[in-house]
Parts: structure tokens; sequence; C-alpha cells
């Protein structure tokens, strides 16, 4: 059964996250909600979901964001593997019960990520360095975690930039998934978030070329755990056969 992949924008998709599952063997079936395609009613037949990043607000009044929060916490509650990045991140928060908030000051480029107690622990997160660089373009974050959740990573700009509920559910705040070219195509898109950032295309074009090498490294260690660990194929073969 397919992996639910829901999108909000031409411009954030699940890019090489989607590559790396498919590589893998997983079937998704993606959603762009951007385009009016319509969500499904419930999660027959789904297998696991995943929320992209996307401009949008986490408190956006179009009807596809009530839906995704109720599909959200469907798959939380039915104990189907989740994960949330960016926008995903602060929809499932909301869908758990937790609460957004927008930020003083957008975070956009090339940023340290800092692993908590919790995510040095945290099978997901093997492999990767306590402190790392990583891809951030958000103007909200998630201001109070569900009950139950723990932080994963934090930052100087964000209190919460990965965190955890339960065994099977799980986002990120930045963004692990992009090609090299996004930050460029971001800032093309939102030059006025760059300006508030205090930030320029310059920098960020400086920034990727310097970081993207480790970058696209280490988020492929990610990638392959969510592949294996938080949505394996067999598992799930199993389950779709009982």
């Amino acid at each position: 059964m397919p992996t639910l992949v829901i999108e909000h924008s031409e411009l954030t998709g699940s890019d090489r996250l989607g590559e790396h599952l498919r590589a893998f063997g997983h079937s998704l079936q993606v959603v762009r909600v951007h385009r009016n395609e319509p969500l499904p009613e419930d999660l027959s037949g789904i297998d696991a979901v995943i929320s992209c990043g996307g401009g949008q607000s986490p408190k956006a009044k179009e009807a596809w964001v009530k839906q995704e929060i109720a599909l959200l916490a469907e798959a939380d509650a039915t104990g189907r593997p989740v994960l949330g990045i960016c926008l995903g991140s602060q929809l499932l928060a909301r869908a758990l019960g937790g609460k957004v908030a927008k930020l003083r000051k957008p975070s956009v480029g090339w940023h340290d990520v800092h692993l908590t107690p919790a995510g040095r622990e945290d099978a997901l997160l093997a492999g990767q360095p306590w402190t790392w660089r990583q891809l951030h373009w958000h103007q909200w974050e998630v201001k109070e975690l569900p009950d139950g959740a723990a932080a994963l990573a934090t930052s100087d700009r964000c209190d919460v930039e990965a965190w955890r509920h339960g065994m099977r559910t799980y986002a990120v705040q930045f963004h692990p998934e992009c090609q090299a070219i996004a930050p460029v195509a971001w800032a093309g898109d939102a030059p006025s978030e760059v300006k508030a950032a205090g930030t320029t295309l310059a920098d960020l074009e400086r920034d990727t070329d310097r970081c993207f090498e480790s970058y696209r490294r280490l988020a492929d260690r990610f990638h392959d755990a969510v592949a294996l660990l938080l949505m394996p194929v067999d598992r799930r073969l199993v389950r779709s056969r009982a």
C-alpha cells in the first residue's frame, strides 16, 4: 500500500526524500493541495503519511488545512508512520494538540541545528552529528509541543527543529529533502522573506555552494533511515497481507 505524500507548493515537494523512498521500493500517492487535488477522506489503503513544506500559514483557512490535520491525527492515532517537514511539522503539531506561532524574524538560509539529549539517542537521527548545518526557510514554528512529544533538535533561531511523538510520528522544521537549486528558487519566489531575514541572494548562493555536499551526505542518511526504519516496506507488506 502507498505512502500518502501531501505537497503544498510547486517548490517544496518530497524531492530527494521521494527519490530515496522510491529507490527502496516504496509506492507514493502524491496529492498536491495547491493544485486543488483532493485529499482522501480517510487513510484506508494508506500505509504512511508525509506532509511536505510550503509557504502557507499553518493556520490558513483553506478547506484542505482542516482535512490534512484530520488525516495527520488519524495517522498518529492508528500507528501509521508519519513525517512532517517544515509546514508539515507545524500542521502535525496542531493535529496532535500542540501550538504554533509566528517567528519574530524569518529563519532563512543555512544555520546550525543541535541534537538534544533525546535526539542523540534516537534511531532515526543515528549518523547525524550532534551539531550540523541545515537548510531553513520558515516564518512559523512549533511553539508548544503536543503532550507526550519529545524535542529532538533545536537551534539558535527556533527552539523546536525536530521532534517525535510516540514511536512512529516524526517532524523536522528544517528542509533535508532539497536539491541544490532550492534556496535560489525560493529566494526568487519570496524575496521579501529573504530581506526580512537579514540575508541576500548572494549570501544564499555562496552558503549553498559551501554547505550542500555535506548537507546532501547527511540528508541521505536521514532519508535512508526514514525508508528503512520509520516506513520499512517489508513490515508494511506483511501488514497488507494480514
